[in-house]
């Protein structure tokens, strides 16, 4: 049995951070599945497929040549870790997962991250979809508001002149999207405990699913 520790919940709640975190704490591998279906919405749009074109994003979903090193991410052995990251390529990948058949193709990649001596899995339904048997699941959560206040900084600290209004109406569309969709809507898996950051420090969520995890695996924290 491989312990796993899934994290699962909208953007801009600080779930990759706390996955990451939680990960080095532990000592554990990390599985960012968002870059996986964003990497897949790189390479969708550099080879101009329509986010619709289910059969062909399938298709490249099996066969892009992707890899996870030392916190970078590689497409065709580019390392794209910061192209993925645009709200460009965030919203082409939220379109693309709305389609039962990519979310399949790639469920099987997720899967494989699972390997002793853990796996923390952040995600949006590493709880409900690819890892339904997890012994702890965890659902951050926070304002609408927040979310794009910390997404505004964040592309503000890279010198990108974003206004703040946009952000809050593609972040609301987003969730709708990703809540609505009938292939693994984003909601909180059965049995999850859920965190609202909103009001909450990293430290300060850290140190709460930091007891969650001392709970359900009291060796692992020792």
């Amino acid at each position: 049995m491989i312990p796993v520790v899934t994290i699962d919940g909208p953007s801009g709640t600080g779930k990759g951070t706390i996955a990451e975190l939680l990960a080095r704490r532990l000592g554990w591998h990390c599985l960012d599945s968002g870059a996986l279906y964003r990497t897949l919405g790189l390479a969708a749009q550099r080879r101009g497929l329509d986010p619709d074109a289910v059969a062909a994003l399938a298709a490249l979903a099996s066969t892009m040549q992707v890899e996870f090193r030392d916190r970078r991410v590689l497409l065709d052995g580019e390392d794209v870790s910061e192209a993925i990251r645009t709200q460009a390529v965030g919203n082409a990948a939220s379109r693309i997962a709305v389609h039962g058949p990519v979310r399949e193709r790639l469920l099987a990649r997720q899967r494989e991250a699972a390997s002793l001596p853990g796996l923390v899995a952040d995600g949006r339904d590493m709880g409900s979809v690819v890892f339904p048997d997890a012994p702890l699941k965890l659902f951050l959560t926070a304002s609408t508001e927040e979310r794009a206040k910390r997404r505004y900084k964040q592309l503000r600290q890279k010198g990108l002149d974003v206004s703040l209004s946009p952000l809050v109406r593609e972040i609301r569309e987003r969730d709708e999207r990703d809540a609505s969709r009938s292939a693994a809507p984003l909601k909180p898996p059965l049995g999850a405990l859920v965190v609202d950051t909103t009001a909450m420090t990293i430290a300060e969520v850290l140190v709460r699913v930091l007891e969650a995890v001392k709970r359900v695996f009291p060796d692992a924290t020792d």
